[in-house]
């Protein structure tokens, strides 16, 4: 199955988060899927790397926030991607309940390739909670390493080459 680009799919739209306005409705979609639906302590939730990350948002028709991503690089990814200059990290992916199934989450995840691609990057890497890992390898993700815990919840390493 294929995908249109995410510029081109009804009823929302995915952007670079360009404003305060635009995080803050980042951070929202974070808190209601991570902190009030799974159980993650906000105190790790939002962290230092969320101030120099680009932030990717799906906004629907009405302004409603549906979705949310991030993207790190350089030196902030280093930690999270083995130190290569190259690979980006692929974070903090969140959809609001009532979005999920629209071809949000999947919109999301090339929106941030595509600015992985715009900042020179070959490839990218996200940790996937495992109950996730089928929705990133129809993406083109490949797990590696073995399963851990983050927040309480199992994840694994997963990387493709842009």
């Amino acid at each position: 199955m294929s995908l249109p680009p995410y510029e081109s799919l009804p009823s929302y739209v995915v952007r670079v988060a360009e404003d305060a306005a635009d995080r803050e409705a980042c951070f929202a979609v974070r808190k209601e899927v991570f902190v009030v639906e799974q159980g993650v302590p906000q105190d790790i939730e939002y962290d230092a790397y969320d101030a120099d990350a680009v932030h990717v948002l799906a906004v629907r028709g009405d302004g409603v926030p549906l979705g949310t991503g991030r993207l790190l690089y350089g030196e902030a990814a280093a930690a999270k991607t083995g130190g290569d200059p190259a690979v980006g990290s692929l974070g903090r992916l969140a959809v609001a309940k009532d979005a999920r199934g629209l071809g949000v989450g999947a919109a999301l995840v090339r929106a941030i390739e595509d600015a992985a691609r715009e900042r020179g990057l070959s490839a990218v890497d996200l940790h996937a909670q495992t109950h996730a890992l089928g929705f990133y390898e129809r993406l083109g993700y490949v797990a590696y390493g073995a399963e851990f815990p983050d927040a309480g919840i199992p994840h694994r390493a997963m990387r493709r080459v842009l």
